[in-house]
């Protein structure tokens, strides 16, 4: 292993805590008996952290496969990584709605202060702990890939 592929990995791992902190973050945040006009300022900036993480895990992960000691041709092959793709785009798509959401409710609570309806609440946190949930997933199919299965 090289000092470079060590990099890669520090930055991949820390990219995917990160992640993980503003899901779970978001999944605090997003509550009816919370939810104030600071809340909703704050959901829609934890929600962009969240995404410029995800697209730091992506870019990360794409540059393991690259410039790692494995190399593309091991990881590309490998059913599992391209199970861990998935989840991360099954969990992209779903963030879409949240984010769509929040900056909705940021602009209705900038024009008048009105707050959503508990129920939009409810719908958008079950959205994020969906996400939360499918996120913790994607090491298992990490650690048994490291260990070479899938191949």
């Amino acid at each position: 292993m090289t000092a470079f592929e060590a990099i890669l990995a520090y930055l991949h791992i820390l990219a995917i805590l990160t992640m993980v902190v503003f899901i779970a973050s978001e999944a605090a945040l997003c509550r009816v008996e919370w939810l104030n006009p600071k809340v909703v300022e704050r959901l829609a900036k934890v929600d962009m952290v969240y995404g410029i993480a995800a697209i730091a895990v992506l870019a990360t992960g794409v540059a393991r496969t690259w410039w790692g000691v494995k190399g593309t041709a091991w990881y590309w092959t490998n059913p599992l990584l391209h199970v861990k793709l998935t989840l991360f785009i099954v969990i992209g798509v779903i963030s879409i709605f949240p984010t769509l959401t929040y900056m909705r409710w940021r602009k209705a609570v900038r024009a008048n202060g009105t707050l959503p309806a508990e129920a939009e609440i409810r719908k958008t946190r079950k959205l994020v702990m969906i996400q939360a949930h499918l996120i913790a997933v994607i090491p298992l199919a990490a650690v048994f890939m490291a260990r070479g299965y899938g191949k």
